[in-house]
């Protein structure tokens, strides 16, 4: 087999984004989040209407990923499924029958920052997470701050490709669960690394108490999320992408960004699980 025919059959066996599919079940997805979760998404109009971008959010909640839900569910409301987006995810979960086929008709593929470079190629938005399943299990202590685990690929590939970078900042998904410890110990004995994973997580969620990665039954609180104003990189050039200087500054710059709008948020909203109660209470009174 030619190499050409090898990456075409690659690029088709990751990328199998389903318009009809999408249309049909991200909404009934989004409604489950929207009652349980009842989250508010915030600057969606800031994205472009056309052309390549990369979306980079916080991860929070753990595998259940409420925030990433409700954010792509209010970019389906804002461009329907004309508008190319593709959110990379844990590869693990590309090695559960079933989920696996689901998430890529929904246009989700393996996270890397080749997959990204592909969907780029295609002119879509890439809504990434760098923290990974690092900051998707960060301890409860640390719920309030945002940790990429200094993964900074996904800022050379913003110089590189010259797209620009939209944060988004959640804030209340990880008081759905407390994570106890992130268990990289664990992770390591168990050769986890195998699916890029990083951790092995204790959380603690009614009714079983503590647990592996997720509660069985995760707790209900009040999201926000909010996509902020792109990071202006234009006076870069592509060959910046391999200065570590240039990418420690742009990775500062936009990890300093978010962590003041998550800062505020929490500020604005300092406890989410008692928001979230008032608001079914107000919902029932109505």
């Amino acid at each position: 087999m030619a190499q050409q025919d090898r990456d075409d059959s690659a690029f088709a066996s990751v990328f199998q984004r389903d318009p009809a599919f999408l249309a049909e079940q991200l909404p009934r997805i989004d409604r489950a989040i929207r009652t349980y979760f009842t989250p508010e998404v915030r600057g969606v109009e800031r994205l472009p209407d056309e052309g390549p971008f990369l979306l980079a959010a916080n991860h929070s909640g753990g595998l259940l990923m409420p925030d990433a839900w409700a954010l792509a569910g209010a970019m389906l409301d804002r461009f329907g499924t004309d508008r190319l987006v593709h959110p990379l995810m844990f590869d693990l979960l590309f090695q559960v029958p079933g989920i696996a086929d689901t998430l890529r008709r929904l246009g989700a593929v393996p996270a890397s920052m080749r997959n990204a470079g592909h969907a780029l190629d295609l002119g879509a938005g890439v809504l990434l997470y760098p923290g990974g399943d690092w900051e998707a299990y960060r301890p409860w202590t640390d719920r309030n701050r945002i940790d990429f685990h200094h993964h900074t690929g996904f800022v050379r590939l913003a110089l590189r490709r010259g797209v620009p970078i939209y944060p988004a900042v959640s804030h209340g998904s990880h008081h759905s669960l407390i994570v106890l410890n992130r268990g990289e110990r664990v992770a390591k004995l168990l050769h986890l690394d195998h699916f890029r994973a990083e951790v092995f997580p204790l959380v603690l969620g009614p009714p079983l108490g503590v647990m592996p990665f997720v509660p069985l039954v995760p707790i209900p609180t009040k999201i926000i999320v909010e996509v902020l104003e792109p990071m202006d990189w234009s006076s870069h050039r592509a060959e910046s992408a391999d200065d570590p200087d240039i990418v420690q500054s742009c990775y500062d710059e936009v990890t300093a960004a978010m962590q003041a709008a998550l800062d505020r948020l929490v500020d604005e909203m300092p406890h989410p699980r008692l928001a979230r109660l008032l608001g079914a209470a107000g919902r029932h009174g109505r």
